[in-house]
């Protein structure tokens, strides 16, 4: 004989007879219920997890993962720090760089972000380099005072390469009619495109030396230190570390600080979202209770026959357990193999709806990113599946528990 007992007698039961269709229904779309939740939440999840790299990609590629600047005054032995600093293990690179707060004229006009580069390290901090489209940053070159525009900076100044840009810094100089903010004319050599709005329509590049012109700083004295690290999640920690061993008073900000509202808002989305989602996977838990307190009462002689048999509350109560889960198990497996096959598959999926239907899901002229990132992680197909496996057993125990407690006297007067 089948053992064991209860198993045994689940998986009977899990195959309905002729009457009993409507059961059969119930059972079927309660699968199909979970098998969809748990598709729909590792496909929506795996596509906002793309978005957050996407977005974290295109925006650090400007930024960078820490800044140490000085308070007190300029930093001057910048060349011995950046090659102290880049003996740690825990930073990959580091650049010099001055940065001021500037209004540009030309054609139009703009206030932007003026950041002064050594171009050569600039390179290895940021993705400047490989997001020009026009030019080329090495272009920058000390005392001829080019210039290098993000993209929507460069379309409100109405400016292309070879044309003048006017830069004015909020800093005043004495001349013999009083006081006047400084200036200097930059020609454009070339123009970046990150992909991010905030970077392409409010950053201007020069070479440091010619920002230090412009600002009347002293010669090799800069704002401080740009760091780009082996782990995002320690920037903080690692810049405010190489501070303390530095001579003098400095500020540290990370990422975090400079972004951080942008990333805490993508993951508080991503979970008002599967607390949403989740929702479908508990719809289908709710109609595994309603099917097995169905096939309770259809089976109330069976019990009552078991219990007079000799069958425990126990293996009554497991029966009803078993039945209920491998509804869950099931349903769990093709959500996973389907959300698992979608998010795989997103980026051939749309295009594919999007030609069928004749739309355009993200227009290039309204979005930066065109394409539906996927980023599929296995923790969180981990965590979903284990998710679903406990709502649909928790769905169990009370028809199991009422099953149980069957009174055969009762369940057999009227057979």
């Amino acid at each position: 004989m089948y053992k064991p007992l209860s198993a045994f007698i689940g998986l009977r039961y899990l195959g309905a007879k002729k009457q009993n269709h409507f059961i059969s229904f119930i059972s079927l779309t309660s699968m199909l219920g979970i098998a969809l939740g748990v598709t729909t939440l590792i496909t929506v999840i795996s596509v906002m997890n793309g978005f957050e790299k996407e977005l974290r990609a295109r925006i650090l590629g400007a930024i960078s993962h820490a800044t140490i600047q000085p308070l007190e005054r300029p930093l001057d032995e910048w060349r011995e720090v950046i090659n102290d600093v880049n003996t740690r293990d825990d930073v990959v690179a580091s650049a010099p760089y001055i940065e001021v707060g500037a209004w540009l004229q030309s054609n139009g006009s703009s206030a932007a972000l003026v950041r002064g580069v050594v171009p050569e390290f600039e390179a290895t901090v940021s993705d400047v380099d490989t997001s020009m489209v026009s030019g080329e940053l090495a272009d920058l070159r000390s005392g001829e005072f080019g210039i290098v525009l993000g993209i929507g900076l460069a379309v409100r100044l109405r400016v292309g390469p070879g044309d003048k840009v006017t830069v004015i810094a909020p800093r005043l100089k004495a001349s013999p009619f009083g006081a006047s903010p400084l200036m200097k004319r930059f020609t454009v050599v070339g123009m970046f495109e990150f992909g991010e709005h905030e970077n392409d329509s409010g950053l201007a590049m020069v070479h440091i030396e010619d920002a230090a012109r412009l600002l009347r700083m002293p010669a090799e004295s800069v704002s401080g230190i740009r760091l780009k690290l082996e782990d995002l999640d320690t920037a903080w920690l690692v810049a405010r570390d190489i501070s303390d061993q530095l001579e003098g008073a400095y500020r540290v900000r990370d990422w975090s600080q400079e972004r951080g509202n942008l990333f805490q808002a993508v993951r508080t989305e991503k979970t008002v979202m599967w607390v949403i989602l989740s929702l479908i996977i508990a719809v289908a838990a709710f109609n595994i209770i309603s099917m097995l307190v169905m096939v309770v009462t259809d089976k109330q002689a069976d019990i009552a026959i078991l219990k007079t048999m000799g069958a425990h509350a126990g293996t009554i109560m497991r029966v009803f357990v078993v039945q209920g889960s491998l509804i869950g198990i099931i349903g769990t497996a093709l959500g996973v193999v389907g959300g698992i096959l979608l998010a795989q598959n997103i980026a051939t999926v749309v295009p594919f709806l999007e030609r069928i239907f004749g739309f355009a899901l993200f227009p290039s002229d309204i979005y930066y990113i065109t394409e539906l990132p996927s980023d599929l992680r296995q923790a969180d197909v981990v965590g979903f599946a284990i998710m679903s496996l406990v709502m649909s057993l928790l769905s169990t125990l009370y028809p199991a528990w009422r099953a149980s407690r069957t009174d055969p006297a009762e369940a057999l007067r009227y057979e």
